[in-house]
């Protein structure tokens, strides 16, 4: 369980992160997603101690990033991929990693070079390396400890879509052992197919912190019916306090479901010839949570 409580931080004028409160569950996946300049990058810094917040706190259990007694037992986390030497080999690379942090048994190195596929390109220099064999990497290092949490800051950058798909079945497979995974991701619609929470900021504040389920339910469903009867249906479901758009044999019914429309048009001998229903895409609802924050809006 990661607890952030009140997290406050400016740079000068400007409030980056704005008295943020969430927490972030064991055992399941948690996405935080925002516009550009909402505060998440600065948001995830505050987690692992690389900015002092100016107020709050951030709790692993109850205990601060700055006072556990090693950090990478607990914590893995993944704000950079490209901070790596490129003049090392994968293998050296993680080596130093498991040396610097001490404790960490040298055939762990392989372990995780096998784990995120990089086996093969192991003794290959990380400058020569493509950003997905980076992204890879970089969650090698991450998994070294074998911490309980994962912080990883747009871990999807670089990666072809077999790629995506093994990230996201690692992170679904972490978050299945109990372990407790955050992850910043502007890939909205591969998101929606594996977080169970999501906490969603704009402008430095947090707009809200819920399960992708609940989050769904915020969105419109439109029901699209075809029928020779169109304005008598139109009449029929405006009784019933619908909205409803006519054009021509087509309508379009804001806010129901395909049962209750055929229910009244059942009723009342109206024919169909097609029905329909469609709700909003998660990127859609999220556009709309977030539109009001964002630091460039569309014209």
């Amino acid at each position: 369980m990661i607890t952030v409580s009140s997290l406050t931080k400016q740079y000068g004028r400007r409030t980056a992160v704005d008295d943020m409160t969430f927490d972030v569950a064991a055992g399941r996946v948690t996405g935080f997603v925002g516009p550009n300049g909402a505060g998440k990058s600065t948001t995830m810094r505050m987690m692992v101690g690389l900015t002092r917040p100016d107020h709050g706190n951030v709790r692993y259990h109850g205990v601060s990033y700055t006072q556990l007694l090693r950090p990478i037992r607990v914590v893995g986390a993944v704000l950079d991929a490209r901070s790596m030497h490129p003049g090392r080999t994968a293998r050296n690379h993680l080596r130093a990693a498991a040396a610097a942090a001490s404790g960490i048994r040298q055939t762990r190195v392989d372990e995780v070079l096998n784990e995120v596929g990089l086996d093969t390109a192991a003794d290959q220099r990380a400058g020569t390396f493509s950003l997905g064999m980076q992204q890879r990497l970089a969650l090698a290092g991450a998994l070294l400890g074998e911490p309980e949490v994962l912080l990883l800051d747009e871990p999807s950058n670089g990666l072809d879509p077999d790629g995506i798909r093994w990230l996201r079945n690692s992170l679904r497979t972490f978050a299945g052992r109990g372990g407790t995974v955050f992850v910043s991701s502007h890939l909205i619609g591969e998101l929606a197919m594996f977080a169970d929470d999501l906490v969603v900021v704009g402008g430095g504040k947090l707009i809200v912190a819920e399960s992708v389920a609940m989050t769904l339910a915020r969105g419109d469903t439109t029901v699209v019916v075809n029928t020779p009867q169109a304005s008598d249906l139109a009449r029929l479901l405006d009784r019933n306090d619908l909205t409803v758009d006519v054009a021509g044999d087509r309508l379009s019914v804001l806010g129901t479901t395909t049962a209750h429309v055929s229910q009244i048009a059942f009723v009342n001998g109206i024919q169909l010839v097609e029905i329909s229903e469609t709700a909003s895409s998660l990127e859609e609802i999220l556009l709309d949570l977030t539109g009001a924050s964002a630091e460039f809006a569309a014209a």
